[in-house]
């Protein structure tokens, strides 16, 4: 009896033993480097970040559709890549994600400022638009002008260019603007928050905003907030070789019949 209750504990002792090894065992942290483009063709497949939103990635009946999807898709089809795209509402999330390798690129348009080129490289612009102001229609409320931000309280995305004009336009106004970054949020969310009266005001690219005034119809995107501005993809600094190749290709994709009707499919321009 002696024998087998000593088996019996000593049994029980090997398994708790391994289940608190096997529990208290900690996944490594996966690695990534950072690829310049012949490390991408020999892997034969193309990895971007980009946003999950109406103009640049979505899936509709099943079907994932999107100006900057299906320009990417054309370009991995004609150097046959598989094309591997991640959404990710974070802008901050989406830098560190190239710079760190995780991706190859960004696939969405982003404004070209000083600040990021320090952290990315541009590809050639393929798109202009600015920073403008979404406010409802509200006469109590409403602003003509960036002047009349003083004092105001304006919802950006977190870490996005926008701060970076935000900040100079209080410099230029000699006043106080009180920022809130929203870090899980993306451009349509904020719309929708200032649709349905959450906040009051936001700041996004014009070119976003546009594909979702017709949803809300009760705001007005009239004031801008920039200049215009260019709007590329981000490459990995360490990948010059895939920047000159998808420059290359990205000269001649926009001067073909399948770029313009793409263009005006999601811009719905004559250009």
């Amino acid at each position: 009896m002696i024998k087998r209750l000593l088996k019996y504990i000593v049994s029980i002792a090997v398994v708790s033993t391994a289940i608190i090894l096997l529990f208290s065992r900690k996944n490594p942290e996966e690695q990534f480097y950072p690829r310049d483009y012949s490390g991408i063709i020999e892997s034969g497949v193309i990895k971007a970040v980009t946003e999950y939103n109406a103009l640049s990635f979505y899936v509709e009946n099943g079907e994932t559709r999107g100006f900057d999807y299906e320009i990417l898709t054309a370009f991995a089809k004609e150097k046959g890549l598989q094309l591997e795209m991640t959404p990710e509402m974070s802008f901050e999330k989406r830098i560190k994600g190239v710079t760190e390798g995780r991706y190859d690129m960004i696939a969405l348009g982003t404004a070209t400022t000083s600040q990021l080129k320090d952290s990315i490289l541009f590809t050639h612009p393929f798109a202009i638009g600015k920073q403008i102001l979404i406010q409802r229609n509200e006469k109590d409320k409403h602003i003509e002008s960036p002047l009349e931000l003083a004092g105001k309280t304006i919802h950006i995305i977190k870490d996005s260019p926008t701060l970076m004009r935000i900040n100079n336009l209080m410099d230029e106004i000699g006043d106080s603007i009180y920022i809130e970054e929203i870090s899980d949020y993306g451009p349509e969310q904020l719309i929708a928050m200032v649709s349905a009266g959450d906040i009051d005001y936001a700041v996004c690219d014009e070119i976003t905003a546009q594909m979702y005034l017709k949803k809300y119809d009760n705001l007005d995107l009239n004031t801008r907030i920039s200049f215009n501005q260019f709007y590329s993809w981000g490459i990995n600094r360490n990948a010059p070789e895939l920047l000159d190749s998808i420059n290359s290709w990205l000269d001649r994709y926009i001067k073909t019949k399948e770029y313009k009707d793409l263009y005006k499919k999601y811009f719905n321009r004559n250009n």
